[in-house]
């Protein structure tokens, strides 16, 4: 194992264990003031996001974390890293919680972190985008069932 990669990897475990404790400020810490957030889909969060007000600020605070009832809001109730090098750190995630319009939001993410200097530079994210519509937006959407026949976990 290299040093960089066992640096980014502590990265990682410190961007999941903020989310845990629902520690925000500690999360944007973790980026660097030019981060780039990639979001999954066709959604109103998705698409590239760029600076870390902007994706701290209207993405995370008011698109996310402000449509859930505050004493339900978890995130990463569940992680795990799936692999990492000099670069790049991939994980799994679990949480969320209730939406303000009464539809659970419990999202799985996959988070792909570009980290440079110590700091999260880029961020890939894919996660269920009919939830996201579902319980974010109030877009019911054609969304499977929530409990999956065949779920896998991590």
């Amino acid at each position: 194992m290299s040093e960089l990669r066992d640096a980014n990897i502590a990265v990682a475990e410190r961007f999941y264990t903020s989310l845990a404790d629902g520690d925000f400020e500690a999360l944007a810490a973790l980026h660097s003031d030019d981060v780039a957030f990639n979001l999954l889909g066709s959604t109103p969060v998705s698409g590239r996001w760029e600076g870390k007000d902007v994706c701290f600020g209207p993405l995370v605070a008011d698109a996310v974390v402000g449509k859930l009832v505050p004493e339900t809001v978890q995130f990463s109730r569940k992680w795990r890293i799936m692999c990492a090098d000099d670069h790049r750190v991939v994980g799994l995630m679990f949480g969320g919680g209730m939406g303000t319009n009464g539809h659970e939001y419990l999202q799985t993410y996959c988070q792909i972190m570009t980290i440079k200097d110590g700091k999260i530079v880029e961020l890939h994210e894919l996660f269920d985008t009919a939830l996201v519509e579902l319980a974010l937006n109030d877009n019911p959407t054609h969304k499977g069932p929530s409990v999956v026949e065949r779920p896998f976990d991590f």
